[in-house]
């Protein structure tokens, strides 16, 4: 039977050797409250004591990143652009994040590029913070060919619920952007496009690296930096700036009533992102609809913590303000002066 199971493209040895390879990265990752071991059927975690607590999740994916890291060998960041995206979402619903699980999709289970993967998994999640307790291996030669491969991830954080956010987001807090490391793990399918259809992947950046190596450049992950903010009370509201860019994510953090005023002159798009959007001919509109365009992750804080914020995070830096919502405009761009 195990014959012919390979015989139609799956390797449960194969599998079996992997398994063994993972175990020991994602004990690197463990801490107290893992209860389970690697190997079982279900992963058991023993989430720390809170006076109220709430249980958050989130799960996603690092999209067509993919195909183009595959296309040049760089797989290994993916793993942590996985734990990122997951990471920093429960980080802007103010939770610690805690254990996460991934789920890889093979359509021929290499043990050497599954170990690179899941290498790179446990890197993220020792940044973050997280356990990896757990995941799935799946093999479907039929439905991923051509030595495809897909990654998905899902992680649960804490939070007490008196503290969760956003929270007592107001007018007058500021917007204080955190930078990025790049396009993060999102918008590959328009990048990928503009690679294919322009000159854009032989041009040499500033910094030395090629547009291709700043591509693959992994998510930042926001959890050292940002957690001490908000247990300090610092943070009002956080906006991880994904899928839907700047437009669509700074929003979410706040009230009906409220608009985020964007101050364009505060910070200077990288070079990678100008490349981008000379290349594809991409309006301003689409650029900050698409894209994080040098900030990852937007905070709503309270004027009198912006020296405290400073001092903890040098890199931060001062994006706009929030402001009174007028003629149901959510974000507004604008020039404005510095105070």
């Amino acid at each position: 039977m195990t014959d012919a199971y390979r015989e139609a493209g799956v390797d449960i040895t194969a599998g079996a050797a992997a398994v063994e390879r993972f175990a020991p990265l994602a004990a690197s990752t463990h801490n107290e409250h893992v209860v389970s071991k690697i190997g079982g059927f279900a992963a058991a975690y023993a989430l720390p004591e809170l006076s109220n607590p709430v249980v958050l999740a989130a799960t996603d994916g690092v999209g067509t990143k993919v195909l183009l890291a595959q296309q040049h060998h760089q797989v290994a960041g993916l793993g942590t652009d996985l734990v990122a995206m997951v990471a920093n979402d429960l980080l802007a619903d103010g939770a610690y994040p805690q254990f996460f699980l991934d789920y890889m999709a093979v359509g021929h289970l290499d043990p050497e590029l599954a170990a690179e993967l899941v290498g790179g998994i446990a890197s993220g999640c020792r940044e973050a913070g997280m356990a990896l307790i757990g995941g799935e291996t799946a093999e479907m030669p039929d439905l991923y060919q051509g030595g495809h491969f897909d990654l998905a991830g899902f992680g649960v954080g804490v939070a007490d619920r008196n503290r969760t956010l956003p929270r007592g987001v107001e007018a007058g807090d500021l917007l204080v952007g955190f930078p990025s490391t790049g396009v993060h793990a999102n918008g590959f399918s328009l990048v990928r496009h503009l690679l294919d259809t322009t000159g854009l992947a032989d041009q040499p950046l500033a910094d030395g690296r090629t547009v291709v190596a700043a591509l693959l450049t992994p998510t930042r992950i926001y959890v050292r930096s940002i957690t001490p903010l908000i247990e300090a009370g610092y943070v009002h509201g956080l906006a991880h700036i994904t899928g839907g860019g700047w437009t669509d994510n700074v929003p979410r953090m706040l009230p009906a009533t409220l608009a985020a005023e964007i101050d364009v002159s505060s910070w200077a798009w990288p070079e990678l992102f100008t490349r981008m959007q000379t290349a594809g001919e991409l309006t301003v509109d689409e650029m900050r609809r698409t894209f994080n365009l040098g900030m990852g992750m937007v905070a709503a804080v309270a004027p009198e913590h912006w020296s405290a914020i400073q001092a903890a995070c040098p890199d931060a830096v001062r994006v706009g303000k929030v402001v009174p919502r007028a003629a149901g405009q959510a974000i507004v761009w604008r020039e404005a002066e510095h105070e």
